[in-house]
């Protein structure tokens, strides 16, 4: 695998977008506002495959860097949002170090000992003139989001090729006891143990991701040592501004928003 990265954490935290819906015009704008990277959800959003090249491209064109969250932990899915342009994997649900390192080794070639098919559809900017220099911009950034992972959280760390993880607090909430996510009662729990994941990728050099709900959010995460924050997401942006709107043309404090 190559050698591990320690500059990122160092540098200025990045904030990023996250974008769900298969929207590629409005995916290109959001990527023009200004943030470091925008997303592509594959697990949770409403876009196959098809949809992730359309909005990978929208993202390369919008000049923020193109990530993508792939569904599963599959060499084959990783490998594909890596060909469409994804120059950083978020792959969720990862329980154990064996578990990272087949994320890692898919998202590298052999020569850099993966197992990456090589296959450079999109050869261009993103792809190096050797599959070890391609291999030296992929960024694969590991979810903790369950109890095992939580438990596993160093021994994930110190995989190498996995260049940092990436927390999913709405199911970590859950996994720590909540009956529904950010619940009262859990939350000094989570940001302990927020603290404790910023803490252990700090003394390793290594990226610190979360998904937050909202800019506020992400900079309260960028205190307590996050060095990579997502502060805004298609979906719920776009509720927001409208709901806003609609209380501002009616003179009412919040707009309902219809449950269907």
């Amino acid at each position: 695998m190559p050698e591990q990265r320690s500059a990122e954490p160092a540098r200025a935290p990045r904030v990023g977008a996250w974008v769900a819906l298969d929207a590629p015009i409005a995916t290109e704008q959001i990527a023009r506002a200004g943030f470091d990277y925008v997303c592509v959800d594959g697990q949770h959003g409403v876009i196959g495959y098809d949809a992730q090249v359309r909005a990978l491209l929208a993202v390369a064109a919008g000049g923020a860097e193109p990530w993508a969250r792939v569904s599963t932990n599959s060499a084959a899915e990783i490998g594909r949002v890596l060909d469409a342009g994804a120059r950083g994997v978020i792959v969720p649900l990862i329980d154990t170090a064996a578990e990272a390192r087949a994320a890692a080794e898919a998202a590298r070639y052999p020569t850099s000992g993966g197992r990456r098919s090589y296959g450079p559809m999109r050869l261009g900017p993103h792809f190096g003139a050797t599959p070890e220099e391609t291999d030296a911009s992929v960024t694969v950034l590991a979810m903790i989001e369950t109890a095992s992972g939580l438990a596993e959280l160093d021994s994930i760390l110190d995989v190498e090729g996995v260049d940092g993880v990436y927390v999913g607090p709405y199911d970590l909430s859950l996994a720590l006891g909540a009956r529904v996510p950010f619940e009262d009662a859990i939350v000094p729990r989570l940001d302990a143990e927020l603290d404790r994941i910023a803490a252990a990728c700090r003394e390793r050099g290594k990226i610190a991701g979360v998904h937050c709900a909202d800019g506020e959010q992400a900079a309260r995460r960028i205190e307590q040592g996050f060095t990579m924050v997502t502060a805004a997401t298609d979906v719920s942006s776009l509720r927001a501004d409208m709901q806003r709107q609609l209380a501002a043309a009616t003179g009412s404090r919040l707009g309902a928003a219809r449950a269907y």
